[in-house]
């Protein structure tokens, strides 16, 4: 049987020293280690099959190398579910493990999940939601490095990272592509204040008009709610009436919105993108693609919150404590502990549903 390899035969094929093949291995080498010198690393260590061993390595660092997340509903919704395979993706290559417990949207559990995870030795805790939402962090969570995924903390002095949507930018791109398109008569079902994500796409969506030099039509904005039936009722409150006061486009908060957008476009015998073009939010998975016309929309940078989430809570688990004359210590405030909110831009998703503005409607 052949020998199972080791990080020194992995330190002489790359040509390094023993010590930098564990930074590099361990999420450690930026910083420690050149980049060159990590790339041959990581080559030699594929070459050599080699992975590191994780029991050792954990009483080494005394970490458990498990990463704790917490879920509203995000484990049993089939769309959001992308925030957390992005940070179980990160955590795996750097040799973490993930643990999640899901609280079925009972707020009540929040504080008695974390502590289940806490019981397990997790390194780090993330807490992650269906939808934006300011979040009562549980106390508990503060007692290891966290961060917050597609929610924020409504205690900002609590000071736990937050990474969540540019749903401000998401509202200007989608109203700018239209504007692009010659439309100035463009209405916004925009869902309801229940959320902020709706008025952060408002807002967004009157930067696009001001950006323009343009003023935001009056009465185009309404707030309708989220689902399919909201958008057609709206719709047809917006067109069903004399050609030249219908917008020539409609952006919806949401793809279900615009599901119902393009049933009441249907009942009164609208061809899209033709007569009217519509665009929906958040690219949500076997809707927007699927579509008869194939909805253009804002997809929601699910995956990449989770990535950019993981990715920053890792390099915290990764930094010393400092003191305030910049030596090791542990006499100054965690970095985790700072307030920071990241935001992470959305995508345009352009198809067969939006085009120029009709004829004599510019």
């Amino acid at each position: 049987m052949n020998r199972k390899a080791t990080a020194l035969d992995v330190a002489k094929l790359a040509g390094v020293s023993r010590s930098a093949v564990s930074l590099v291995l361990n999420g450690r080498g930026d910083g420690n280690v050149a980049k060159e010198s990590q790339d041959r690393i990581r080559e030699a260590a594929a070459a050599l099959n080699y992975t590191p061993n994780t029991i050792a390595v954990s009483l080494r660092n005394r970490r458990s190398r498990i990463i704790g997340i917490v879920s509203d509903q995000v484990v049993t919704s089939p769309f959001d579910g992308n925030i957390i395979a992005g940070a179980d993706a990160v955590a795996r290559t750097q040799g973490f493990v993930t643990v999640v417990m899901d609280t079925e949207l009972d707020e009540a559990r929040d504080e008695g999940a974390v502590a289940t995870l806490l019981d397990r030795q997790v390194d780090g805790l993330m807490y992650v939601t269906v939808g934006l939402r300011p979040l009562h962090v549980p106390p508990n969570m503060l007692s290891v490095p966290s961060v917050l995924a597609n929610c924020f903390d409504d205690r900002p002095d609590a000071g736990v990272p937050a990474v969540i949507p540019d749903e401000v930018r998401g509202g200007r791109e989608a109203a700018k592509h239209l504007l692009e398109l010659g439309h100035r008569d463009i209405a916004f079902l925009a869902g309801d204040n229940l959320t902020p994500a709706a008025p952060r796409r408002i807002q967004g969506h009157r930067g696009a008009f001001e950006a323009a030099g343009l003023p935001v039509p009056s009465g185009r904005i309404l707030q309708v709610g989220w689902d399919i039936d909201a958008g057609f009722h709206g719709a047809m409150k917006l067109l069903d009436g004399v050609a030249a006061d219908r917008p020539t486009a409609i952006v919806c908060a949401n793809d279900r919105l615009a599901i119902g957008v393009v049933l009441a476009a249907n009942r009164l015998g609208l061809s899209i993108p033709q007569d009217l073009s519509v665009m929906g939010y958040d690219d949500e998975f076997r809707i927007a693609s699927t579509m008869v016309p194939a909805l253009t929309t804002m997809a929601l940078p699910l995956r990449e919150m989770g990535e950019a989430a993981m990715t920053g809570l890792l390099q915290e688990l990764a930094a010393e404590p400092q003191r305030n004359d910049g030596t090791p210590g542990e006499d100054v405030k965690p970095a985790w502990r700072q307030p920071i909110e990241t935001l992470v831009p959305g995508r345009l998703v352009v198809r067969e549903s939006t085009g120029p503005v009709p004829a004599g409607r510019g």
